[in-house]
């Protein structure tokens, strides 16, 4: 072990990451609130009505404690309905209590990262047919102008679309979020629109700020075969990776949309329309060949034996995974931020070890010449987790939802120590998870 731990550069980016439906409360009229409404939809019966109460003012006093806590970035995002709430219709009220988040942030030397579009669409959109429609790209695209004219004095470094991947399968082919389609066409084409409106995105920003930097956020899921040595697992795993990750993965880099997507067209605004990638990881899955499954590629999906959970019903937690992936992105030749990993882990047993051995894994990366930016946590503060409600607790901020009060977790005390020493020692480890101090300091 180095003698001073694991040390991370100097200007390394010590950050968490937050979305507006999820912290703001009071929500504007989106697709995401309607749904909230039905009894059913959200696990344990809550909605956001209320959340972290941002939009009410109380995002000053998180500021103030992820500032208290050493952190020098925070991914934040803009919800298009607020903004947006008629189509062509824009709110000069919103704009007003971004920029003063925005401004509060810069006060308290916390540089933003805004991302434009996570998960939640405004009604008229969805009425127009959503992401399926033909018009969403020139929509986006509008959308990204006016923020960028409204708030670029306070942001240069935009996310414009927030896990591709993720929003197609849920919304449109597994069925769990709004609309809840259950259609491969249509997830296809939602993908596909959504690439080539962050392509729009990213050339309308550049046109309008000449110091922007410009990303999306891939969501990366580690696909392994049950069993390595069987040439049917190895296939199965490698076509759920290619349809999952590869999918949205190549697009921006080499501006080609692949079959599903489309026949190898090339689409010119795609081609380098990333200056960094954003990477959101959270876990594996173990794939096996099975027969019996044509709609999910014949590939039926399981987890490793022994393998670590933070709560039922969620992920593996496999670090290593964040490793991998980092090291495959390397071939892109951009820079990376970690635009969020997480754990849910309502009592707060697990989040200490995750954190050290992510960023464990991240330095590992890092030793070996990627080129990794910055580390954004999900999240800053227990916050709405989407279907789940409250059900699923990421902060390193607890939330009494009672009483909005806000506490430090014991994994909000350790991200302190290691953003404020920009290190991982031996004796954060041995305070906080002694039990990976050899997965910490020997990752093998």
């Amino acid at each position: 072990m180095p003698a001073d731990g694991l040390r991370f550069p100097p200007d390394f980016r010590w950050g968490t990451a937050t979305a507006a439906h999820q912290v703001e409360g009071e929500p504007a009229d989106t697709d995401w609130w309607e749904w909230e409404q039905v009894p059913g939809h959200v696990r344990d019966g809550t909605d956001a009505r209320r959340s972290c109460e941002w939009w009410a003012g109380r995002y000053a006093q998180d500021f103030d404690l992820a500032r208290a806590m050493g952190q020098n970035a925070l991914r934040l995002s803009v919800d298009w309905g607020r903004i947006e709430p008629r189509e062509g219709k824009w709110d000069p009220e919103a704009f007003a209590r971004y920029r003063q988040m925005l401004s509060a942030l810069r006060e308290r030397e916390i540089e933003p990262m805004v991302t434009l579009f996570h998960f939640v669409s405004p009604s008229w959109l969805v009425e127009k047919g959503g992401w399926q429609s033909e018009g969403v790209v020139r929509y986006f695209e509008r959308f990204a102008a006016k923020v960028v004219e409204e708030l670029g004095d306070w942001v240069d470094l935009w996310c414009t679309i927030n896990e591709p991947n993720v929003y197609g399968a849920y919304s449109y082919l597994l069925g769990f979020w709004p609309p809840q389609k259950q259609d491969v066409r249509q997830f296809f084409r939602v993908v596909h629109n959504q690439l080539l409106a962050h392509a729009c995105a990213y050339r309308a920003i550049h046109r309008l700020q000449s110091s922007a930097r410009v990303g999306l956020a891939q969501h990366l899921h580690i696909f392994d075969p049950m069993r390595p040595k069987s040439p049917l697992d190895r296939w199965a795993a490698g076509m759920q990776d290619s349809l999952f990750n590869g999918l949205v993965l190549d697009p921006p880099v080499d501006g080609v949309l692949r079959f599903p997507l489309s026949l190898n067209t090339r689409i010119p605004e795609l081609v380098d329309s990333q200056d960094y990638i954003g990477l959101n990881y959270y876990s594996r899955s173990m794939v096996s060949f099975d027969i019996t499954q044509p709609g999910l590629l014949f590939g039926r999906r399981s987890v490793m034996p022994g393998a670590e959970f933070s709560m039922e019903g969620w992920g593996e937690t496999y670090p290593q995974g964040l490793y991998r992936v980092l090291k495959r992105l390397e071939r892109c030749g951009k820079p990376i931020y970690v635009t969020e990993t997480g754990v849910p882990d309502n009592d707060d047993s697990k989040r200490p070890r995750f954190l050290l051995t992510h960023l464990a894994a991240v330095h590992r990366a890092l030793g070996e010449g990627v080129l990794v930016k910055g580390f954004y946590f999900w999240s800053l503060v227990d916050n709405f987790e989407w279907a789940d409600g409250f059900s699923a607790r990421f902060g390193l901020i607890g939330l009494d939802l009672a009483t909005g009060q806000r506490t430090v977790k014991r994994s909000g005390q350790l991200y302190e120590e290691i953003s404020r020493t920009g290190a991982i020692t031996a004796d954060m480890v041995k305070r906080y998870a002694p039990e990976v101090e050899d997965q910490i300091f020997s990752p093998g």
